[in-house]
């Protein structure tokens, strides 16, 4: 597993939804300002949250974006793996000749770590990054 910038992105855009969209939803334009992310880029990341069903939208006035469920039932895994599907293990092929043997040896390790990295990011909720509790 892989968190690239868009998985950090999309988890500082939650917990932002966290915090201030419990009253009324928050546009987009308020969240991308407070977290310095371009709105366009913002608004990307925004779309593939909505369609695994992790934010809510409202149009109109006073329209803007809600979390779908509570923060706590949300975890940092599913946030990551819904905006960038990189962040699953990487299935190139190995590369032939001498560096073969060396990244047979080292595959089994990296997959550990991403076994690891995958088990913790599902035990971290929304609720517990926006409260402070990690």
């Amino acid at each position: 597993m892989r968190i690239s910038t868009k998985g950090r992105h999309a988890v500082m855009a939650m917990v932002d939804l966290a915090r201030h969209g419990a009253e009324k939803p928050v546009p987009l334009a308020e969240v991308a300002q407070r977290q310095a992310i371009s709105l366009s880029y913002l608004e990307q990341l925004v779309a593939k949250l909505k369609k695994q069903g992790l934010v809510k939208s409202t149009r109109g006035p006073g329209g803007g974006y809600v979390l779908a469920f509570d923060a706590s039932l949300i975890t940092i895994q599913q946030i990551v793996v819904a905006v960038d599907t990189s962040s699953q293990r990487d299935k190139n092929a190995a590369p032939q000749g001498e560096g073969q043997t060396a990244r047979k040896l080292t595959d089994s390790l990296w997959q550990k770590v991403s076994e690891e990295l995958q088990k913790y990011l599902k035990s971290v909720t929304l609720a517990d990054v926006v409260q402070r509790r990690i």
